[in-house]
């Protein structure tokens, strides 16, 4: 992938940011009550919709089950039954029930905390079924890290934008993003917020240009 790095580049991001935000208003994200109900809503939302996804969790907190110890200790049939709303839930279960024992073994969330961002990051992505784009995720809403988070709607919002070409390299464009913009988390957890929400409401695979505040500035959709 080739990120457009011309001197122009941070000013458009910030542009961008700018009239989403004040289009859509601030999003107030991740849903979550504690850091550790943020990490399994980051396990559990591939590939499904956040709706999905908040039936699975509410049918683990009515059985008392959003803790990790009790996640580990579950029977992995009742697990899968308890995730069901939010799809494939057997590889589901199994790669929360990795990350739970991991995250036991590790020390839990004070523990980890500690550590700095890039080890963080690489020892959440040695734990079996954790990716890229779900390790992010953790670090910027359970962890306050300034990582931003490249998922299919910022790859196709920043696509038709202008603002990358070429093939699929995640890292090379979330270190451009997060080097043009500078750590911000605050910054960083709204604009990735409001790229979901425009991505879902407006910039949708087959987008809704007519009604699109980033119409003019948009070279797709003209």
């Amino acid at each position: 992938m080739r990120i457009m790095k011309n001197p122009q580049f941070r000013r458009k991001l910030r542009s961008v940011f700018d009239v989403l935000h004040a289009h859509h208003g601030p999003q107030h994200w991740w849903p979550g009550e504690t850091p550790f109900e943020i990490m399994v809503g980051a396990v559990l939302t591939q590939n499904t919709a956040w709706s999905n996804v908040e039936k699975a969790i509410g049918n683990l907190v009515a059985r008392n089950k959003l803790d990790p110890a009790a996640i580990v200790a579950a029977r992995k049939d009742h697990l899968a039954s308890w995730l069901r709303p939010s799809g494939y839930f057997n590889i589901k279960a199994t790669r929360l029930k990795n990350f739970c024992r991991w995250y036991l073994q590790a020390g839990g969330f004070n523990h980890l905390d500690r550590l700095g961002t890039g080890e963080l990051r690489m020892a959440l992505l040695g734990v079996n079924g954790i990716g890229r784009e779900t390790a992010d995720d953790i670090l910027l809403y359970a962890f306050n890290r300034p990582v931003f988070v490249i998922d299919a709607y910022t790859r196709r919002l920043f696509e038709r934008l202008g603002l990358y070409t070429g093939d699929d390299d995640y890292d090379a464009m979330r270190l451009a993003i997060e080097q043009a913009l500078g750590p911000d988390v605050a910054l960083f957890n709204e604009y990735h917020a409001l790229i979901v929400r425009h991505a879902k409401d407006i910039c949708r695979v087959r987008p809704r240009c007519a009604g699109c505040v980033l119409k003019r500035r948009c070279p797709s959709a003209q």
